[in-house]
């Protein structure tokens, strides 16, 4: 039998697929899915989409999930009844990307980690339990310095003309989007969410501007003031990072924690490498 570990963001979802002693055989891609914007009919129809999960689905005997919104007992249920309906003969766990994300990058000690992808969070982890100090938000009242952050700036500067005239220029010549466009994907069509955060690869053009930069540092600075700085101990035990805005502006990032006296642990793009080893350390052979 097999065991299937996933790390899922609003975005997309990584699989990984390990044998009964932890050694990974096998690792695929689906959207990623969370229960505030998605149903467990979504959740099933898509992974009957997947060749890889389908032709495997009767051997895998245990599912861990992690994911973005699955927060609370009634949201992972929605994942949860999804995935049952694939995976018929697993025993199926699903848990908040928090603590995914804090398994990912434990190596031993106590830490601060942070998700910082299409949304983000923060969360403390001992060794044993994870505890947030501020909820998160999601991208309307929330999720400083994710992608649907600086996707909502980005935009609302379009808009008002304010764009550095280089930046104005390439953003016209990529989307051509009108100001009907925009809030018509905005406010009327789903997962507006993700449709912000595109807009980061368009960013990550021009991060050597001085707007872009000044963007970026204000975004993380944000997301340090609510999410890091709200544990006491904040400059006394490492401070992790995943997620894809993390990563790749991860040079800004780093100012504004060194500016705040913050000891930064790692910072990696994706948490499924280390999400399997936690699990074959501290899971499966427990």
């Amino acid at each position: 039998m097999k065991i299937l570990v996933a790390d899922s963001g609003s975005t997309k979802c990584d699989w990984m697929v390990m044998d009964e002693h932890g050694l990974a055989e096998a690792e695929f891609h689906t959207m990623g899915f969370n229960p505030y914007f998605h149903s467990a009919d979504l959740v099933e129809e898509k992974m009957r989409e997947s060749v890889e999960a389908t032709s495997m689905a009767k051997e895998i005997s245990k599912v861990y999930f992690y994911g973005a919104g699955s927060s609370s007992e009634p949201l992972c249920a929605v994942i949860k009844e999804g995935l049952e309906r694939i995976f018929v003969h697993a025993d199926v766990h699903v848990g908040h990307d928090l603590d995914g994300a804090a398994y990912s990058t434990y190596s031993g000690e106590p830490a601060i980690t942070c998700i910082i992808g299409t949304g983000s969070n923060s969360c403390f982890f001992d060794g044993e339990v994870t505890s947030e100090k501020v909820p998160a938000l999601a991208y309307i009242l929330g999720d400083e310095a994710s992608g649907s952050w600086f996707g909502k700036r980005l935009l609302a500067l379009h808009l008002y003309h304010k764009l550095d005239p280089v930046v104005q220029a390439d953003f016209n010549a990529t989307f051509g989007f009108s100001k009907d466009d925009i809030v018509n994907r905005v406010y009327q069509e789903p997962n507006a969410n993700v449709f912000l955060a595109s807009f980061m690869t368009f960013l990550g053009r021009h991060q050597e501007v001085a707007q872009v930069i000044s963007l970026l540092e204000e975004g993380f600075q944000s997301f340090v003031d609510v999410h890091v700085k709200c544990y006491e101990n904040y400059k006394e035990v490492p401070v992790h990072f995943v997620g894809s805005v993390a990563y790749h502006f991860q040079n800004v990032l780093r100012h504004v924690c060194e500016r705040e006296g913050i000891i930064v642990g790692k910072i990696i793009k994706r948490p499924i490498d280390g999400l399997a080893a936690y699990h074959v350390k501290y899971i499966l052979n427990d």
